[in-house]
Formats: structure tokens, sequence, C-alpha cells
């Protein structure tokens, strides 16, 4: 690889070494070849600058590994007619040249406000009575957004009641956790008296009225800190409310808090600490969405907000035992919600249900105006979806996963697929990097890293980056997405574990869900109440006492599926059903929901 010398002193430069002798030495040097141990010893006698073994050591490896994704980029043959993936052309690709009415038809949504959804309910009726009424406050807490929904509107329940109790356990659970980075106790007393008031003159805005929520701390709120995670941003304040924030106020949620972050969005260290995953206090929560997946797990909150350049919805969904779905890039709105990397980021909920997941998705999906990449196209939850007319793509073993045994008992047919091969994926990470470096320049320039976890690091390597190399790359993310398409249109979804960084580059929406590879005995493991699996005798099963079985239920694993670009629909009625089948979703840690 050669670099011109501009740019060798610019990936120098960005390196922190600044305009330096021993910064244009290295650019020299870059210009001849890999920057080995020999060429940085030459550079250091021509400038007369020491640099410790370490420093060597550093410096080499990260331009070497920046130089080996590139070269693999440069290798792939590429004709005039494959362009930037610049921006996502994957609707038009969905629609095959029908109508919006057409394509909603084959995607088995049904527009009809009575429809029966996939649990047989009324899709419009918030106030069905499930099987059994919560009592106690830990079955309050981990109840169904339907559940509660339906005892605000009978009047067992008020959502200042409600808000109140999670704005307690989020008090005094929280700490436990790391989860929380503010409290918005007072604008959520007001959402919360004008939710009721509205409820009480028969003003009733759809399911997630009253319903109390939390945000990832980076979505703008104003009046409140959005601080991305960061030290540097701890006191930031941002005069702007978030699309999807206002969506969700206009559905009448009630915001109780926002929810830790790893810093700019990576893990689940931020500058409140580890946060924690509520299965085991000593495991941090995977992240970047760490604290929205632990406080909905610990039955903080009924549903939370989280975003996704590249995991951060599914891993720590997975880690905690979380329903997250992560939509199709577009779907969702970003507006007044940091970005990370503006061709990757997406926004999408986290709750404890596949249902609760499809009920949030409705409030704030559909284009702004604001951003320019946010779509509107169907979305109806909940749909009827016959199972026994699919194919589940499946990859690796058949053997032992208990996902797709229960997959084709419900009448799915398996289908074992290869994902593509043929292009270099992981180098294509080098866009995400770029694009983030250059969001952040004036912090990296100016030498930050407290706190910042591994990005001052990253952002110095993708100095390294030409705009050609940068665009050589989008256009061969257009040949994944191509790849992935033509993968899709054979088959309506797709199990997986090993296409999380493929679909983030695709653009494809994903569903995780907590999942048991034994069949669970909800009368010997910790549940809460359901609104939809009772028990044979018509209620719902009791959480288990703590003398009467085992008070440690094991923390659940996951099961991720793959949906059609902008399919939402049937990717969660799957998912739901999955899940009804199983009641893995009700398993909840016993050390939050036991707490009192």
């Amino acid at each position: 690889m050669r670099l011109s010398r501009r740019a060798a002193l610019a990936a120098i430069t960005g390196a922190g070494l600044g305009a330096s002798p021993l910064a244009r030495a290295l650019a020299s040097e870059l210009q001849r070849g890999p920057l080995d141990a020999d060429a940085i010893g030459r550079a250091e006698w021509i400038s007369g600058v020491r640099l410790s073994e370490s420093q060597r050591e550093v410096l080499a490896a990260t331009v070497g590994r920046m130089q080996t994704k590139l070269e693999q980029l440069r290798q792939v043959p590429l004709d005039a007619d494959t362009p930037p993936a610049l921006h996502f052309r994957s609707w038009h690709d969905a629609y095959h040249g029908q109508s919006e009415q057409a394509f909603a038809a084959s995607h088995g949504e049904r527009r009809d406000a009575g429809a029966l959804g996939s649990a047989g309910r009324p899709a419009d009726n918030w106030s069905e009575s499930p099987p059994r009424w919560p009592e106690t406050e830990a079955e309050i807490a981990f109840a169904p957004i339907r559940v509660l929904g339906a005892m605000l509107r009978q009047r067992r329940l008020s959502s200042l009641e409600l808000t109140k109790l999670c704005l307690r356990r989020l008090e005094q659970l929280g700490p436990r956790l790391h989860c929380v980075v503010t409290l918005t106790g007072e604008l959520a007393i007001e959402q919360a008296l004008a939710a009721d008031r509205q409820l009480a003159a028969g003003h009733d805005r759809g399911p997630l009225h009253g319903i109390p929520w939390g945000a990832k701390d980076l979505i703008a709120v104003p009046g409140y800190p959005t601080t991305w995670g960061a030290a540097p941003f701890r006191e930031q304040r941002i005069d702007q409310l978030a699309t999807v924030a206002e969506r969700l106020q206009q559905a009448g949620a009630v915001l109780v808090a926002k929810l830790s972050l790893g810093a700019i969005a990576m893990g689940d260290r931020w500058f409140g600490g580890v946060t924690r995953n509520p299965w085991n206090l000593r495991q941090g929560s995977s992240g970047s969405s760490a604290g929205s997946a632990a406080a909905v797990v610990a039955g903080l909150v009924p549903f939370a907000l989280g975003s996704e350049t590249y995991g951060s919805i599914i891993s720590p969904s997975k880690r905690c035992g979380a329903t997250g779905l992560r939509p199709t890039f577009g779907r969702v709105s970003r507006d007044g919600c940091m970005p990370l990397a503006w061709s990757f980021d997406k926004i999408g909920p986290l709750a404890r249900s596949v249902d609760d997941c499809g009920l949030v998705l409705a409030s704030i999906h559909g284009a702004d105006g604001r951003d320019p990449t946010a779509v509107t196209r169907p979305f109806t939850w909940p749909i009827e979806l016959p199972l026994k007319s699919l194919r589940v793509g499946y990859t690796g073993r058949r053997a032992d996963r208990s996902e797709l045994d229960l997959l084709q008992q419900l009448g799915a047919r398996l289908v074992p697929v290869q994902l593509p091969s043929d292009l270099p994926i992981e180098p294509l990470t080098m866009m995400l990097e770029v694009e983030s470096a250059s969001m952040f320049y004036d912090l990296w320039k100016e030498g930050e890293r407290e706190d910042l976890n591994r990005w001052p690091q990253i952002w110095q390597t993708a100095g390294f980056v030409s705009a050609i190399d940068y665009v050589r790359a989008a256009r061969v993310r257009t040949l994944v997405m191509q790849r992935m398409e033509a993968l899709m249109s054979d088959i309506d979804f797709l199990v997986s574990d090993d296409d999380l960084l493929l679909t983030n580059l695709t653009g494809h929406p994903m569903v995780v869900l907590p999942w048991r590879s034994e069949p669970v005995d909800t009368a010997q493991d910790a549940t809460s109440i359901s609104s939809d699996r009772p028990s044979e005798s018509g209620s719902v099963d009791r959480p288990q006492s703590e003398a009467s079985g085992p008070t440690q239920p094991q923390a659940p694993g996951a099961v991720t599926i793959t949906g059609r670009l902008y399919d939402e629909s049937r990717l969660l009625a799957i998912a739901d059903a999955l899940q009804k089948a199983t009641g893995h979703h009700r398993i909840f840690p016993p050390e939050f929901y036991q707490a009192r």
C-alpha cells in the first residue's frame, strides 16, 4: 500500500504526533511501504526523536491493521455500475415494483382495524382483562404493556401511581445496576398527571398512553443532560426533543429516566461506572444500550429505547435476557440522537416481550422530514401469520437447536443457507470508524482520552484512511447488500449467530429474544404475571417462593432472527409465536423480582 505524502502526514498527525519532525519522517516512510520496525527506526534517526518500545509497537500495529483492511478491500473487483452505499436503496429492492398496498398484502399485513392479531387479540383494544390481575408491586413492575394499559383504563391503577412505582424502583434499585444517568422525575409526574386526565376524559392516545419508559442517554430531551455516557459531555444539554421522544410523548408515554450507555456508544462502561447484568451483578450488561437492557430486565421500566450501530441493541439484550428489536435502517428517525456513524445508526425498542416491542415500534416509526434517511413504510402490529407458509433459513449445524425444532413443530420449513462469503465483511467496519472519527474530530484532535473507552485509538487509526479508500469500501458494501438481498429473497427469515455485522452493513431488521435450550417448568421457576399464557386452571403461574423451589434460575440464552427489509410486522410475528410457545420471556432475575 502507498499513501500520498499529504495523506501519510495527515495519518501520522492524527495518531497524536502533531506536525513534528518525527511525523514528517514517518510520513515519508509510509510512502515507501509498510511501517515496520526498520521504517520507524529510520524515521527516528532522521528526526532525532526517540520513541519507547511500547510506542513503536502501538504505532506499527495500529497502522498495520488499517493497511491490511485497505488491502483486502482493494482486491475486490468493482465495475463501473457499482455505486457507493452512501445511502440505502433497499426499499426499492424490497418492493420489487409493487405498490405499498400490494407490498403490505404480500407481507401478510391486515389494514382493517378490527382484524385479530397474532395472539388472537383485537389489534385496537388495549383494555382486555388478563386471566389474573397483578397484585404485588413486583407483579405490576414486570407486567406486560397490555396488562398495564388495561389496568389504567379500568381504573385499577393510575399512570401517576405506576410512574411513582418506576421512579422508586429506579432510585432504589438502579444504583445496584449503575443503569441510571438522570431521573426525569419532574417531567414524569407532569406527563403522568396529564395522561390520567386525558384517559378520564375519554381521550385515549393508544397502547402506550400512561406507560413509563426510559431513554438511552444519547436521545435529546430539553431540560435534562444528554451525556452520551462520556465525561466530556456529562454536563451537555441539548435544547431539542428527539423525534422518537416526541412521538412517544404524543402517544402519551411517560419518560422517567435517561439510561446509561457505554461512553460514546461503546460497551457498558460509562463515567458512572460499569452497568451490570441483572442476572449477575459481577458481570457487565454489555452495550452500548447497557442501561436500557438492564433497566427493562430488572423491572425498573416497562420498555426503553436503545440504538445500534454494530450490536448495541442485540448484544445487551442477549446478555441481560431482554427482547430487543433493531429495525430496518431508515425505519425510525435518528433526529435528536447522537450520531456515531451516519450510514449505520438505528433506533429501536428493548422490552420484556416481542408484543411490547411491536407496540413501541408502531408509535415511533416513519419519516419526520428531519432525518433524511427516515422513510414511512407499512407496519401493522399485531398481524396474522400462518407459519406453515414460511421458509426459515438457518446457518450452522441443525442438531441440538431447540429454536429450530420448535419452528419446525409450528409448521415452518427449515432451509440450510450460507451467508455471503466471497467478499471481505470485517474490513468494512472501517466505514464506521471513519464516520465516527469525523463526528468526533474535535474531541480526538484535542487529545481527549478520559472515559472514552477505546475510541481515541480507533479514531487515530481512522486518520490513515483516504477518501478514495472510504468510497471504495462503500462500493464493496453495495455488493454485500446485493448478496444479502439475494439470500433473503429465497427465504422469509434467517436464524443465525453469525450475521450481526453483516446485517448492520445491509440494514436488515433483527429481533433477539431470551431463550432456554431446555423446556421451562414455570411452576419451578421465577415468573411474572402475563396476559397471554394462562395455566390449565385459568390463572397465570405465580412466582415461586423462596422456600419451595429454586430461587436463582440461570440467566437465559438468546435467539436472533433476521427479517427482510421493512418486514418488521412478520419478523415480530414469528418471534412472538416462539415466545408464546415457550414462556421464556416470563423468567425474571429473582434479586429484582423479589425486591421490595
